[in-house]
């Protein structure tokens, strides 16, 4: 229901509905049709209030990509009036720019990469605090109250680099995990860390390439329940209501791929090659209601030490534990709360914070109630399965839930009190010893002395002069280092810099750790750290030459695919490596988007990913390849033809799954771009392109109204079809005519170069 003035969130710190997108392995049991709406275009509210009514519950689950198609363009940012200015080659527009500053909107693949690689902070609280959470409503305890607060901190953050220099920042966020959730160990068999989520039979090597290979199958089955809902949803509107026109340009990302991208860089595992997802933090939380508060407080800090609930051996447990008191606003007496957190100050020290709940649950129809929003950064895995409750349930009911203003003003006092006064000062002065104590060893000419007699042996013990052990020495063949050895405490180093956003401490750790890794033959942690130096070099704010992008982009992107693909069978992290880094070259602008697109077929050629994400990186490539721009008023060095090729291929390969929505928008985009050709004549010259492009329409034309299709032997066939996209991970071989179109549009560019490329 509307609020009154008085309760309405206060503008500068918006806690809005953000629902989470979730998906299914298989079409609905019970398909919604949606009324015919006016012939006119829609707008996107209305558009999805008319399909809100007829099914609420799950369109919430859905928001955050049910849109009018034509809403949302796929069509590149930033084509503006081309410069004039030449340099490094004539077709090139522009020189390399460096990435923004910001990660611009939410939905944009830099913002999403700056939101992946964030702190993560651990919550281990009490039984009792699980009881008060449960009776506010949230079964999963503390941690799925706090969840959306962290994932934007309010306000701007100050954060201190390695020199000394701050800089405040806006959009940092954290993320809250449970403590001891999500661990991946390297090799079950060898290390005796059994990981539950494998099969007895499987050595670690076979059980991490089915978890990369499950990871991504669940990210794909996400954005393909969010596509076959928008079929389903949007199948009898009009069609000039349904797709964008020729003249329609967006600088919005496509929320299908921004969809993908997220739930790619989801719910990253506890694994010894990263470090990124090991806690920084810890949440210990009591609440008022225990009868013995610090004889709890000191039980739960040693049952994070040591014991079951031990961290593996490659997790260093020497992270702050910060200690909460949840109060009961409605049932307990402020004033022996207010006593017993002053003890708890003196007693555990200066982390420690009161925060007062209501423990009554809130309703939709309260006064002070507000929706809860939604985490934007939960697991493929736990979408998939809120959809499929969504299903199996016949009365499944709107999963957002409501709090309390008081508490949710509370709340984002606790979350940015805890980042500015203890998270992000405990990670600077980290960062600063450990880069004094054991990085500065190893750089300069003494540095390189030492690392060099320490590959070749040159003091034929294990130990050589400074007391450093050898690098063999300290990886374990189980497949991870101790915590305590030098190279993890580097890696650390670098990804604490990395997420601190100190891209040049970050880059030069990276780069000493990846010959570490080589002699040590860690092939996982070697094709990390090629991974991560690529990615802090191409965010540091500097130009880069042709020639240096080469002799250090290309080879780092080179080495980590071939590690994760190769050595170590590891296909989510060499999907990652070459997706992240095909977004930042795109960033940079001129000759950095032709390597991008190299990347991005070179992506496409390994076979990773499965349908879904074949068709959603043949569109990317087309957005790469139109948003560079030409010179002069003939375009020259642009890349339209090539940005529209990828178009007709991603259109091939959507209608090939029955995505018919964005076929035609990928279609329309393709003749978008044609038509912006310096001639007007596109394709007309080629038969077999122009052939293939007509085949494409006529197949568009005669595809069938999901609304005609409601018997139920259709419904069992439309499942099986999408079970069946959804099992086969192995993209389809585009035709015959697809590829005689992308070889004759090729000659045609080496031929003419009027306009452009």
């Amino acid at each position: 229901m509307p609020q009154s003035a008085e309760n309405a969130t206060p503008p500068t710190e918006p806690l809005q509905a953000l629902p989470a997108a979730a998906s299914a392995m298989k079409l609905s049991k019970s398909r919604h049709s949606t009324p015919v709406l006016e012939s006119l275009p829609l707008s996107q509210s209305e558009t999805n209030l008319a399909f809100r009514r007829s099914n609420p519950s799950a369109a919430s689950l859905y928001a955050s990509t049910l849109s009018p198609p034509g809403s949302r363009s796929i069509s590149p940012a930033g084509r503006g009036s081309p410069s004039r200015v030449l340099s490094h080659t004539v077709f090139d527009a522009r020189p390399s720019r460096p990435p923004p500053e910001t990660g611009g909107d939410g939905s944009e693949p830099l913002n999403l990469i700056l939101r992946a690689f964030v702190p993560h902070v651990s919550i281990y609280s009490s039984h009792d605090t699980d009881t008060l959470m449960d009776e506010k409503g949230f079964r999963n305890g503390l941690w799925e109250l706090l969840r959306p607060f962290g994932e934007d901190v309010p306000g701007k953050v100050t954060i201190r680099d390695s020199n000394g220099m701050s800089k405040a920042t806006e959009g940092f966020s954290i993320r809250f995990t449970r403590f001891g959730d999500n661990i991946e160990h390297p090799d079950p068999t060898v290390s005796g860390f059994r990981n539950p989520a494998s099969s007895p039979g499987q050595n670690g090597s076979q059980a991490s390439t089915s978890r990369g290979k499950q990871f991504l199958m669940d990210a794909e089955a996400v954005v393909n329940s969010h596509l076959s809902y928008a079929e389903d949803s949007f199948a009898t509107l009009p069609q000039h209501g349904l797709f964008a026109g020729p003249g329609t340009g967006s600088e919005e990302t496509s929320p299908y791929y921004a969809l993908y991208l997220r739930r790619l860089l989801s719910g990253l595992p506890i694994s010894p090659h990263e470090t990124f997802s090991h806690p920084v933090a810890c949440v210990v939380a009591i609440s008022s209601r225990n009868p013995n508060p610090l004889e709890e407080l000191k039980k739960l800090y040693t049952e994070t030490k040591e014991g079951n609930q031990k961290l593996p051996p490659w997790v260093d447990s020497e992270f702050i534990r910060y200690y909460v008191l949840v109060h009961d606003e409605e049932k307990d007496d402020i004033t022996r709360s207010m006593g017993l957190f002053e003890q708890m100050k003196r007693n555990m020290g200066p982390h420690c914070h009161l925060l007062r709940l209501r423990s009554s649950q809130s309703a939709e129809t309260d006064d002070d109630s507000i929706p809860l929003p939604r985490s934007d950064w939960m697991s493929a895995q736990e979408e998939l399965e809120d959809i499929r409750r969504s299903e199996d349930d016949e009365d499944f009911e709107d999963p957002t839930r409501y709090i309390f203003e008081s508490d949710a003003t509370a709340i984002r006092t606790f979350v940015r009190e805890m980042v500015t006064m203890s998270v992000i000062p405990t990670m600077e002065r980290n960062v600063s010893l450990w880069n004094d104590q054991v990085a500065s060893r190893r750089r300069g000419l003494t540095g390189r002395f030492m690392n060099l007699s320490r590959k070749w042996a040159f003091t034929g013990s294990s130990r050589n002069s400074t007391g450093t052990s050898n690098a063999r020495d300290n990886y374990n063949a189980a497949g991870f280092y101790g915590s305590e050895a030098p190279e993890a405490i580097m890696r650390k180093l670098a990804d604490y810099a990395f997420m601190l956003r100190d891209w040049k401490l970050a880059h030069s750790t990276y780069d000493l750790l990846r010959s570490d890794f080589s002699d040590s033959k860690a092939w996982k942690h070697h094709a990390a750290a090629n991974e991560m130096a690529a990615l802090s070099l191409l965010l540091l704010p500097q130009q880069m030459s042709s020639k240096n992008r080469a002799e250090t982009i290309d080879q780092m992107l080179e080495a980590a695919f071939y590690s994760y693909n190769t050595r170590c069978s590891a296909p989510y992290g060499a999907l990652r490596s070459l997706l992240l880094g095909l977004e930042l070259l795109r960033l940079r602008g001129g000759t950095n988007i032709d390597d991008a697109g190299r990347w991005g077929v070179r992506l496409l050629e390994s076979k990773i990913s499965g349908s879904v994400g074949d068709a959603l990186i043949k569109e990317r490539l087309a957005i790469c390849y139109g948003s560079k721009e030409g010179v002069g008023s003939w375009h020259w060095g642009s890349r339209r033809r090539k940005s529209a090729t990828w178009s007709v291929l991603s259109a091939d390969a959507w209608l090939q799954q029955s995505k018919h929505i964005q076929a035609r928008r990928c279609l329309d985009e393709a003749q978008r771009m044609y038509s912006t050709l310096t001639h007007k004549e596109g394709i007309t010259k080629f038969e077999a392109a122009g052939d293939f492009m007509a085949s494409l329409q006529h197949s568009l034309a005669e595809s069938p109204d999901v609304s005609d299709n409601e018997g139920e032997g259709d419904d069992d066939d439309d499942i099986d079809e999408e079970s069946e996209a959804l099992n086969d991970m192995k993209p389809r071989r585009p035709s015959t005519a697809a590829v005689d179109m992308y070889r004759d549009t090729t000659k045609e560019e080496g031929s003419s170069m009027d306009g452009g490329t």
